[in-house]
């Protein structure tokens, strides 16, 4: 890479400017998902829990050759930030403080809940941005008002401003709902349309940009958990390279799109073929109640049903991949709660042609799969926000690993296959640090 070893750190990485204070976490939407962050967090600080699951936490990183022996804590490689600096906030639509909306969410234990009840109970909403125009299962009751969308982006900015006060740094997740389907119009295609957009209502902005405008106007990064039309814009992808707000992809990967994920490449790699792909979720948590509308469910589907499409590439494997039928559900089943079943169909088909099927059921905890996405993508935009190659360029895409739909520069397909987003990923830690990449070729073992 082109970068001195010097005196134990490289030229690369002693741009990066350490993680030092504490970071603030601003986070929309304090539901299912954002709770069980918040209390995994103050689980793990308590010495009470372990955080499975996150890579920034658990994960290690390789450097250099496999006999050096040297495979550090990721945490202990690249500077982020300390779970015990981590300061949360955040808007929700209902008063309930977190330990409130932990307690009626059911997907902790109660007793691991009540043991972090003096914390949580702390945590109080912020009144949110919210139009029922845009969720239609959801009647909020803790809302802020203003005369236009300006009035409501600028209302947030204060909060950010206001909290910004008492942290060091400060990175905002949206937790919140699946907005209905929008697509990108003129609006949406600069940073003038946008505001002129905010001020004159413009239907074509939905509560989930304006917080994202409000945020990187702010400077604060900004990533989004569910799959609506926010930051993939051409006015706010603009506006995070404007003002070195680092953003990525959306939808984080959980469930039934992590398996198709893994699966999916295998297939591909061993050249087998697949003439049908069916996919079918029962879940009985808010959200699920919110994709039982229509236009909510829309916005979903087309984020769950882009991975293969890209993975796949049938327009290279015509005879593999071309005629593939793909088709998802999803249906609210209240007795669930945030226990979702994904199940997945699969045809495939092998040498001659001659068919197989593939059963999955994958009786999964969203929101627990969820929490530590959410955590690593704080810790990591936060880290992005601190390296200067990175902060200014816009998109994160190597944080694609934790999205069903990952972001990419115009005109650059996204790379869905988990294990080359995972390398992706941790080339580009190895990168900014300054250490030597790693490509797998092995060849020099063998000279």
């Amino acid at each position: 890479m082109g970068n001195e070893q010097q005196g134990g750190t490289t030229t690369a990485a002693s741009k990066i400017e350490p993680a030092t204070g504490k970071l603030g976490v601003m986070v929309v939407g304090l539901g299912a998902v954002a709770t069980t962050f918040i209390a995994g967090v103050e689980a793990v600080r308590r010495g009470i829990a372990k955080p499975i699951g996150s890579l920034t936490q658990m994960g290690t990183i390789r450097l250099g050759k496999r006999t050096d022996n040297n495979s550090p804590l990721i945490r202990e490689f690249v500077p982020i930030a300390q779970l015990n600096d981590l300061v949360f906030t955040g808007w929700d639509i209902f008063e309930d403080n977190v330990y409130e909306s932990a307690a009626h969410a059911k997907v902790l234990d109660k007793d691991l809940v009540e043991q972090l009840k003096p914390f949580l109970e702390t945590i109080k909403p912020l009144p949110a941005v919210f139009d029922q125009y845009y969720v239609k299962r959801l009647h909020g009751t803790h809302v802020k008002k203003g005369k236009n969308k300006r009035d409501l982006a600028e209302q947030v900015r204060a909060d950010i401003q206001a909290f910004k006060k008492t942290v060091d740094r400060v990175v905002m997740i949206w937790c919140g709902s699946t907005e209905i389907f929008l697509e990108p119009t003129a609006v949406h295609q600069s940073i003038e349309a946008f505001e002129k957009g905010l001020e004159t209502d413009d239907i074509g902005i939905a509560p989930s940009q304006i917080y994202a405008y409000a945020a990187l106007s702010e400077g604060v990064p900004f990533a989004n958990g569910a799959p609506n039309l926010t930051v993939d814009i051409p006015a706010l992808i603009e506006l995070s390279k404007k003002n070195a707000a680092p953003i990525c992809g959306k939808d984080f990967k959980t469930g039934q799109t992590f398996m198709k994920t893994v699966l999916a490449p295998a297939f591909k790699a061993r050249l087998l073929g697949v003439s049908g792909w069916y996919s079918t979720n029962i879940l009985g948590n808010r959200d699920g109640e919110v994709l039982d509308d229509p236009e909510s469910f829309k916005t979903k589907e087309e984020s769950k049903l882009g991975s293969l499409e890209y993975i796949f590439q049938p327009e290279l494997y015509p005879d593999l991949y071309k005629n593939i039928f793909h088709k998802v559900r999803i249906n609210y089943y209240p007795p669930r709660g945030d226990n979702k079943e994904g199940w997945d169909n699969i045809d495939i088909f092998g040498w001659l042609g001659y068919p197989m099927q593939i059963k999955v059921d994958f009786l999964c905890r969203d929101s627990i799969l969820a929490a530590p996405i959410a955590l690593d993508l704080v810790l990591f935009l936060d880290l992005a926000k601190r390296t200067p190659e990175l902060r200014s360029i816009g998109i994160q895409e190597w944080l694609s690993f934790y999205l069903k739909s990952p972001q990419t520069r115009e005109g650059l397909y996204p790379e869905h296959d988990l294990f080359i987003q995972s390398m992706k990923l941790k080339n580009t830690l190895r990168h900014i640090m300054g250490a030597d990449l790693i490509t797998h070729l092995g060849l020099e073992y063998y000279d």
